[in-house]
C-alpha cells in the first residue's frame, strides 16, 4: 500500500510541477508562451489579461499538487482535488469543443499532453486506493 502512495506522490509532484511552470509561464512571459503553445494562436487574439488568468490557475492546480506531493496532509489533498477538477473541466471543455469539428480529432491529438493527459495524471494522484482507516490515514485523510 505505502508503494501506491509513494507513486501517486510521484504522479502529483511530476504534473504539479508540470502545470505550475506552465502557468508561471503564462504570467511571466504570456505572449511568447501564446505565440509557442500549438494552437494557442487558433483560439483568437493574444489576450495578455485572460492569459493571466489562466495562468494563475495553474499556478493555483499546480501548486495544490506539489502540496499533496511534500506534505499528503488533508489539506493538500483537498487542494489537489480542487487543482485536479480545474485540469479536468479544462480537459473537458477541450473534448467538447472537438465533438462536431471536423478537425476535432486533430486539436485532441495536438492538445493531449499539455491539456488532456495532466488531469488523468493527477486523478491517479489524488484517487483513493482504498476506503480502509489505515489507507486514509496513510494518504492524510481524516
Amino acid at each position: 500500500m505505502k508503494h501506491v502512495i509513494f507513486v501517486q506522490r510521484l504522479f502529483a509532484l511530476f504534473v504539479g510541477l508540470a502545470v505550475a511552470g506552465n502557468g508561471v509561464a503564462m504570467l511571466l512571459i504570456g505572449l511568447a508562451w501564446y505565440a509557442a503553445v500549438p494552437g494557442a494562436t487558433e483560439t483568437g487574439p493574444f489576450n495578455a489579461h485572460f492569459v493571466k488568468d489562466i495562468g494563475a490557475a495553474y499556478l493555483t492546480a499546480g501548486a495544490g499538487l506539489v502540496w499533496l506531493a511534500w506534505k499528503g496532509s488533508a489539506f493538500a489533498r483537498g487542494a489537489a482535488i480542487a487543482g485536479t477538477t480545474f485540469l479536468g473541466l479544462h480537459g473537458f471543455i477541450h473534448l467538447a469543443a472537438a465533438v462536431g469539428d471536423p478537425d476535432g480529432l486533430r486539436h485532441l491529438a495536438r492538445d493531449f499532453a499539455g491539456v488532456l493527459a495532466p488531469p488523468l495524471v493527477a486523478l491517479a494522484a489524488v484517487w483513493p486506493i482504498s476506503s480502509s482507516k489505515e489507507s486514509n490515514h496513510a494518504q492524510g485523510v481524516a
